[in-house]
Formats: C-alpha cells, structure tokens, sequence
C-alpha cells in the first residue's frame, strides 16, 4: 500500500473532508486568480454583484484587491460576514442590485445559488429541463441598489462580476457610464437578457467581448468579439440547456 493510501486510511473523515475543501480552495484560487489578472492588479477595486458564499470575493482579495461584495440572501450575507467581516479590504453590502432603487421580492431556493429576482429564469430553466427538479419554495423583501450607486459610494470599479440568475439586465440598465471590465452570468435559455446587456454596454462605451464556458477560465477564442459578433454566438446557442458561461466586456483603448 502506498504511503498516501495510509495517510488516508488512518485520516479521521471530518479531517479528511476539511484537508479535501482546503485542497479544492487551493486549486479553484489558482486557477481563478491566474484568470482575472488579466483585468486586476494589487490595489484595485471591483464589485462582486451576487457574492453568494464569496468564492470570487476570495479570490479578488487574494490578488489584493478592494472588494465591494454584493448580496442580497440573509443567509448567504451572514456566512460573508463571517467569512469577512473582519477584513480591511472587504465592504459587504445586503441588497440586490437592479434598474433602479427600491424593494423587490427574491425568490429563495434551497440550492441558494438559483435563488433569483427573475421570474423569467426560473420559468425558462425549469421549462427547458436544466433545473426542472429545482425549488424556489420562498420569497423575501430585499433592498435594491444600483450600479451608479455603488459608484457614486465606493468609486469606479476596475472590474465588475455579475452572477444573478437571469437579472443581469436590470443589473446592467443601473449603469449610466463605461466601467473598464466586467463579466456578465450567460444563461442561453435568457438570450433576450444577454442581448439585452451586451447592448447596453454598447451605447455607453466602445467594448468588445469574449466568452469563457462553466468554469473552466478559459477564453471560448483567443480573440476577443465585436458586438455583433457576440450577438451571433448568443443566437446560436439560444435555447441550449446544457452549457452555461459568462461573457466578459473590456473596454477598448
């Protein structure tokens, strides 16, 4: 037996379990970080729109940058709290972002990241078969703020993540001025939303685009999309149930 195999064999499980996670932690950090320093350096700020449990706000920390992570879930908020409330470089904000400011309902699901303010996307991904066994069995009041706002208080981000379920477009109708990078969450049962997004960071800034599947962090091409070139892609896969993505936007010059 290999010496490994008897280190494992001779792990208590609740031990092997957390050694495992900080494993994972390890590479998914790695791998994310090596991705984003295309758009961050020490010192920067970005907002992470949609934190959920801040496996984004993790990584942006750990290459040294501020972070406004964003989140609107009462359970999720409390684990960022815990998770960083302590931190220098870390502002945490309960609420959800969208059109304008005000109140919304959030569909709650027991798998907290489908949880959603788009009505569209759980009847589009239940319909298409890709979470037709998923639940949204609450609904809680939240806080809305907006792009502009989180500017207007924090500064210009360097990079913007959005991840929201299919709301990326109200999200994206809050921002008013060009931002230098951000990703939008690709659902291609919802193309209208993402055309809906790349058209507005068209009529506010001069960007092009890319695509990077899952999460494997890696560019569809090595060359980056005009808009139009994007929206054939989102045409192209419009109603697919089994790939997901986010598309990037970087604005030129």
């Amino acid at each position: 037996m290999k010496l490994d195999r008897i280190i494992h064999a001779l792990t208590p499980p609740a031990l092997a379990w957390r050694l495992g996670r900080a494993g994972r932690e390890r590479k998914e950090a790695e791998l994310f970080g090596a991705f984003y320093r295309v758009f961050l350096a020490p010192g920067d700020l970005c907002f992470d729109i949609g934190a959920n449990l801040g496996n984004r706000t993790r990584c942006f920390r750990n290459l040294g940058c501020k972070v406004i992570a964003v989140e609107p879930q009462p359970a999720c908020f409390h684990k960022l709290t815990k998770d960083f409330g302590g931190s220098e470089d870390i502002r945490l904000v309960q609420a959800a972002v969208g059109r304008v400011p005000g109140r919304a309902k959030l569909h709650l699901s027991p798998d907290h990241v489908l949880s959603t303010l788009s009505q569209a996307f759980i009847d589009e991904t239940t319909g298409s078969g890709r979470f037709a066994a998923a639940r949204w069995d609450r609904e809680v009041e939240v806080t809305v703020t907006t792009l502009d706002e989180l500017i207007a208080a924090h500064g210009m981000p360097n990079f913007i993540k959005i991840d929201v379920e299919g709301y990326e477009s109200e999200v994206i109708a809050g921002l008013s001025q060009a931002v230098p990078a951000l990703s939008i969450e690709y659902t291609p049962e919802l193309p209208e939303n993402a055309r809906a997004c790349l058209r507005q960071l068209a009529s506010l800034g001069d960007y092009e685009f890319n695509l990077s599947w899952g999460e494997s962090m890696r560019w569809s091409r090595p060359q980056w999309r005009t808009l139009d070139s994007m929206l054939v892609v989102i045409d192209e896969f419009a109603g697919e149930n089994q790939l997901f993505g986010d598309i990037y936007a970087r604005a030129k010059g």
